[in-house]
């Protein structure tokens, strides 16, 4: 037999030795308090404020201690030293570190995810991709945690964990009071030495710059924007404003520094919404006012390229309109809707007068104009106002209604179009992951291919290619999703299918810049740019546009406009944003319709011989136009005119309100307005003197 070599056998006792010795080591959590025992010797312990979250473990695996602690988990060595932080988008908990590989289950409002947690040693991170909900208690967990810190236990708690930048700005605030630049610089130094969400570099970005430290301020927005780019973040899909300030409230900040004047600053915050989240909620707005003071300042380029380039930012919105293309459609349904009503009450007006006498004469056998409808309703129905009109005048009527109808249905469907294109899962700055899915869910998507074109991207970007293809097989032809289908042919090394489908885009739309920059060709859209820059050697991925999402979320005005008649009493249906007094309206407005359609079946009563043109229908015919010759074709065109321009003017009288789209009080529409409204008046002159002089004439001929 061999004799053992004495060096093996002082390893083996070595390791058998701190084997043994740390046998009865174990981590255990006694209500907050997490504690590191050795048998009957405590080494350490830390206790978590219920502020933080509810506490998940401990669990222990690769001699690391992982601990759920509200929406992220910790791994502590058996040092008490923190070693990683994983973030999540949601309450942890569960945590199951069976065969070998750690697993957590997060839990929202109505969904659970689960995520795959890699080792420190190899990096960490989470294996599956995280979407962070706009939720400020799941994206401001670091820098509460930071808060909660008293001032005292400042410097403790930073060397316990390294890993919250916030604590070492705190101590970077506390060097710069006593002076002391070289410690404030290493802890701006440590700060930035982490690896963050997007979310928290933005937090940190700024309290950075209001430290007075900008250039770190700057690095910190830069990592904010790569992170960010890693998880799927695009400039192409719309921020709203709950979303930005869960998001390190970026938008909030710029407003601070213009408010102050500090237009350097400014520009590098407004630069990073520029590149990342263009289609914030508001940034028209900010843009405006940026460049304002950019103009007051003198630098009218700077300005102009900002006005220019929100300008950019309507393309693809709900009929290029921009970010207020929803509010601007309902404001002209509004305008058309009061116009119609206008054009309708003046018609009936004239009408009326011109049929008083003649109609009091035919009912007065049937016991007057009122009490006709009690004693002989059909015979009075013959005798309405409308029946008096020639079958040209009646079609006008019946013309006027329908219009009102569409406008109605414009009205409403612009009203849940605009609330549901505001949808917080359409509203992040990305699609897909558990909150977005749910959020999803309870939108009522339509079975469209805009919707296939949707949900396919967001399995897409989750990484489920296999689910993405079957939702994209729903939308055929669709340029978008012939795109997309590319991209997934190229991550697999197909190129000659992935051109193909890039080819197929282009050639479907050639305005797709998805299609053109993955063809090779050089579009410079917010999206593109920030593809070229941020996922360099990634193909582009196409995203619905307003249009698209509208389509799904609600359907175009033919969708709207098919259900009221088909099922009117659908209008009235309670839905998110729609207006129970617009159902109504619509209600009465197809009933109206339907009754006006019918009368043109009813012969004219036998007074319509004794109708003649009386005074006061004279009168109204001069001061109504239109009103007296809707007979012929251009009596309604001229009617329509002159009650879409004074309904346009009626804000300079304080009875409307003045909307974006046709505001009288700019001088250049009101005098627009105004000429419009004379010319109208001038040709209903006209036609009056002739129509006066036809019937002299006539009348002297008889």
């Amino acid at each position: 037999m061999i004799p053992p070599c004495p060096g093996r056998v002082f390893a083996a006792s070595l390791l058998l030795g701190l084997t043994l010795g740390n046998a009865g080591a174990d981590a255990v959590l006694e209500s907050r308090t997490l504690r590191f025992e050795d048998g009957p010797r405590l080494r350490w312990s830390r206790t978590y404020t219920a502020a933080l979250g509810e506490l998940t473990g401990p669990v222990t695996q690769g001699g690391r201690i992982y601990l759920g602690v509200g929406p992220v988990v910790e791994a502590l060595g058996e040092d008490g030293r923190l070693q990683a932080r994983y973030d999540l988008p949601g309450e942890v908990v569960s945590l199951d570190a069976g065969g070998g590989t750690l697993r957590v289950s997060t839990r929202g409002d109505g969904y659970v995810e689960r995520f795959t947690l890699l080792d420190p040693s190899d990096g960490g991170g989470v294996q599956e991709r995280v979407v962070f909900p706009p939720d400020p208690e799941v994206t401001g967990w670091l820098a509460r945690a930071a808060a909660l810190v008293p001032q005292a236990d400042l410097a403790r708690v930073a060397a316990e964990d390294p890993l919250n930048p916030f604590l070492a700005l705190r101590e970077a605030r506390l060097a710069a009071r006593r002076g002391d630049t070289d410690a404030s610089l290493s802890a701006v130094r440590r700060s930035l030495g982490g690896d963050l969400p997007f979310p928290a570099w933005v937090g940190l970005a700024a309290g950075l710059d209001a430290a007075g430290f900008p250039a770190a301020a700057n690095l910190a927005l830069d990592r904010a924007r790569r992170d960010a780019a890693a998880r799927g973040i695009d400039p192409e899909v719309s921020v709203s404003r709950a979303a930005l300030f869960a998001y390190g409230n970026p938008s909030g900040y710029v407003g601070t520094l213009l408010a102050q004047e500090r237009l350097g600053r400014a520009e590098a915050w407004l630069r990073y919404l520029r590149e990342l989240h263009p289609r914030f909620e508001g940034g028209p707005a900010l843009y405006a006012r940026y460049a304002a003071l950019l103009d007051a300042q003198g630098r009218g380029g700077e300005a102009e390229d900002w006005r220019q380039f929100a300008r950019t930012l309507r393309a693809g919105t709900l009929y290029n309109l921009g970010e207020d293309g929803p509010r601007l459609v309902r404001e002209a349904a509004r305008l058309a809707t009061f116009a119609l009503l206008v054009a309708l009450a003046a018609a009936w007006l004239t009408l009326s007068l011109r049929v008083r006498s003649a109609q009091r004469e035919d009912t007065r056998p049937l016991g007057g104009r009122r009490t006709a409808w009690l004693r002989h309703p059909l015979s009075r129905l013959r005798r309405t106002t409308v029946t008096y009109a020639g079958v040209g005048e009646r079609l006008v009527f019946v013309a006027l209604v329908a219009g009102l109808v569409v406008s109605l249905a414009g009205w409403q469907w612009a009203n849940t179009t605009a609330a549901r294109l505001r949808a917080p899962a359409l509203s992040i700055g990305t699609y897909g992951g558990g909150w977005s899915g749910a959020r999803l869910d309870d939108l009522g998507l339509r079975s469209v291919p805009d919707t296939a074109l949707l949900t396919g991207l967001a399995a897409q970007l989750d990484g489920d290619d296999g689910v993405a293809r079957a939702r994209y097989a729903r939308a055929p032809g669709d340029a978008c999703a012939l795109n997309n289908l590319g991209v997934i042919a190229q991550t697999r090394g197909d190129l000659p299918q992935a051109r193909e489908n890039y080819r197929a885009a282009f050639a479907a739309r050639p305005d797709l810049a998805a299609a053109a920059y993955n063809l090779g060709l050089p579009p410079s859209t917010p999206g593109t740019v920030f593809q070229r820059t941020y996922r360099p050697g990634e193909p582009r991925l196409c995203y619905p546009g307003d249009r698209s999402l509208a389509r799904a979320v609600n359907g175009d005005l033919s969708v709207t406009l098919a259900r009221d008649l088909r099922r009117p009493l659908a209008a009235l249906t309670p839905g998110e944003g729609q207006s129970a007094a617009l159902g109504w309206a619509v209600l009465l407005t197809l009933a109206g319709g339907l009754g006006l359609t019918l009368l043109l079946l009813v012969p004219r009563p036998p007074g319509v011989a004794r109708l003649g043109r009386p005074a006061a229908y004279r009168v109204a015919a001069l001061l109504l136009p239109g009103t007296g010759f809707l007979e012929g074709a251009w009596g309604g065109v001229l009617l329509l005119a002159w009650a879409a321009t004074l309904t346009a003017l009626a804000p300079l009288l304080g009875v409307t309100r003045a909307p974006a789209l046709l505001d009288p009080t700019r001088p250049g529409v009101r005098t627009a307005l105004l000429l419009l409204l004379g010319t109208t008046y001038a040709l209903n002159l006209a036609a009056f003197i002739t129509a006066e002089v036809r019937h002299a004439r006539k009348k002297g001929q008889d």
